[in-house]
């Protein structure tokens, strides 16, 4: 029990510690949505992964850093209104991920598991492939944060700087999609959007540089992860959901912490 306890906890805070910065690039530019575009795509990389009998986690990873780019391209090469982009997007690939599951009924499939997360079934398998991808996005943003930021506060004026802002934003969401697809089995498809807005909101709050507000966001998705895994062990409860609401309640608490000082 302690071991899957352990992993459990690992496996959550390193996802925490990937959607802290991630989150509020996406936060910063209003692309709450994006993240659900990439979730809903997860389903389909699902069904593809079943159908062809492959790595399930490899099939998911592939098809969302796919449908980044995609939508980074279509974003770029016709002028369409980035929120319908990622709707129709969103709603498509859904579709089709669930169209493609309904075709696999020889397929023993959880699907609760992969909507809402599995946490407490983490592997040490799931473990590696997770610190690995962790280790590239987290040298990515050591290496272009600057820039990321610099895109994300003004891209005309970081254009006429020389950054190269499409591939700098190709690169943000390639990391998201990655980020996305590792965190499928933590939190769930449906609930992997809220751990890249609602912890990068609640930092938002406290925050006075863009560092503060990637660090304090880490922060709250820590301890969002432990106090959903405690609800999860001692009441039994939906480990994803669980983390969710925790970090939930941390934003609500943000909210009205200066109104507190204020009084």
């Amino acid at each position: 029990m302690t071991d899957i306890l352990l992993n459990a906890l690992i496996a959550g805070l390193l996802v925490a510690a990937l959607c802290g910065p991630l989150g509020a690039l996406v936060t910063w530019q209003r692309m709450a949505y994006y993240g659900d575009t990439l979730a809903h795509s997860a389903l389909l990389g699902l069904a593809l992964g079943f159908a062809l009998q492959v790595n399930l986690q490899y099939s998911v990873l592939i098809t969302c850093l796919l449908i980044g780019t995609i939508l980074f391209a279509l974003q770029w090469w016709r002028n369409i209104a980035l929120d319908s982009l990622l709707g129709i997007l969103s709603h498509s690939s859904l579709a089709l991920g669930l169209v493609c599951l309904s075709f696999l009924d020889n397929q023993r499939l959880d699907l609760n598991a992969f909507l809402f997360g599995d946490l407490l079934a983490i592997a040490q398998e799931d473990l590696v492939s997770l610190a690995v991808i962790c280790s590239l996005i987290f040298g990515l943003l050591f290496r272009y944060w600057p820039a990321l930021v610099a895109i994300t506060a003004h891209a005309e004026l970081a254009e006429i700087e020389g950054l190269p802002v499409k591939r700098l934003r190709l690169l943000m969401m390639l990391m998201v999609a990655a980020t996305v697809a590792v965190a499928m089995k933590i939190v769930g498809v449906l609930l992997i959007t809220a751990m890249l807005i609602i912890p990068a909101s609640a930092a938002g709050r406290f925050a006075r540089s863009p560092e503060q507000a990637a660090v304090l966001a880490m922060i709250c998705g820590a301890i969002a992860v432990v106090c959903g895994l405690a609800g999860a062990w001692y009441w039994d409860t939906p480990a994803g959901p669980s983390i969710v609401l925790g970090a939930g309640s941390l934003f609500v608490l943000g909210q009205l912490a200066p109104s507190y000082r204020r009084n």
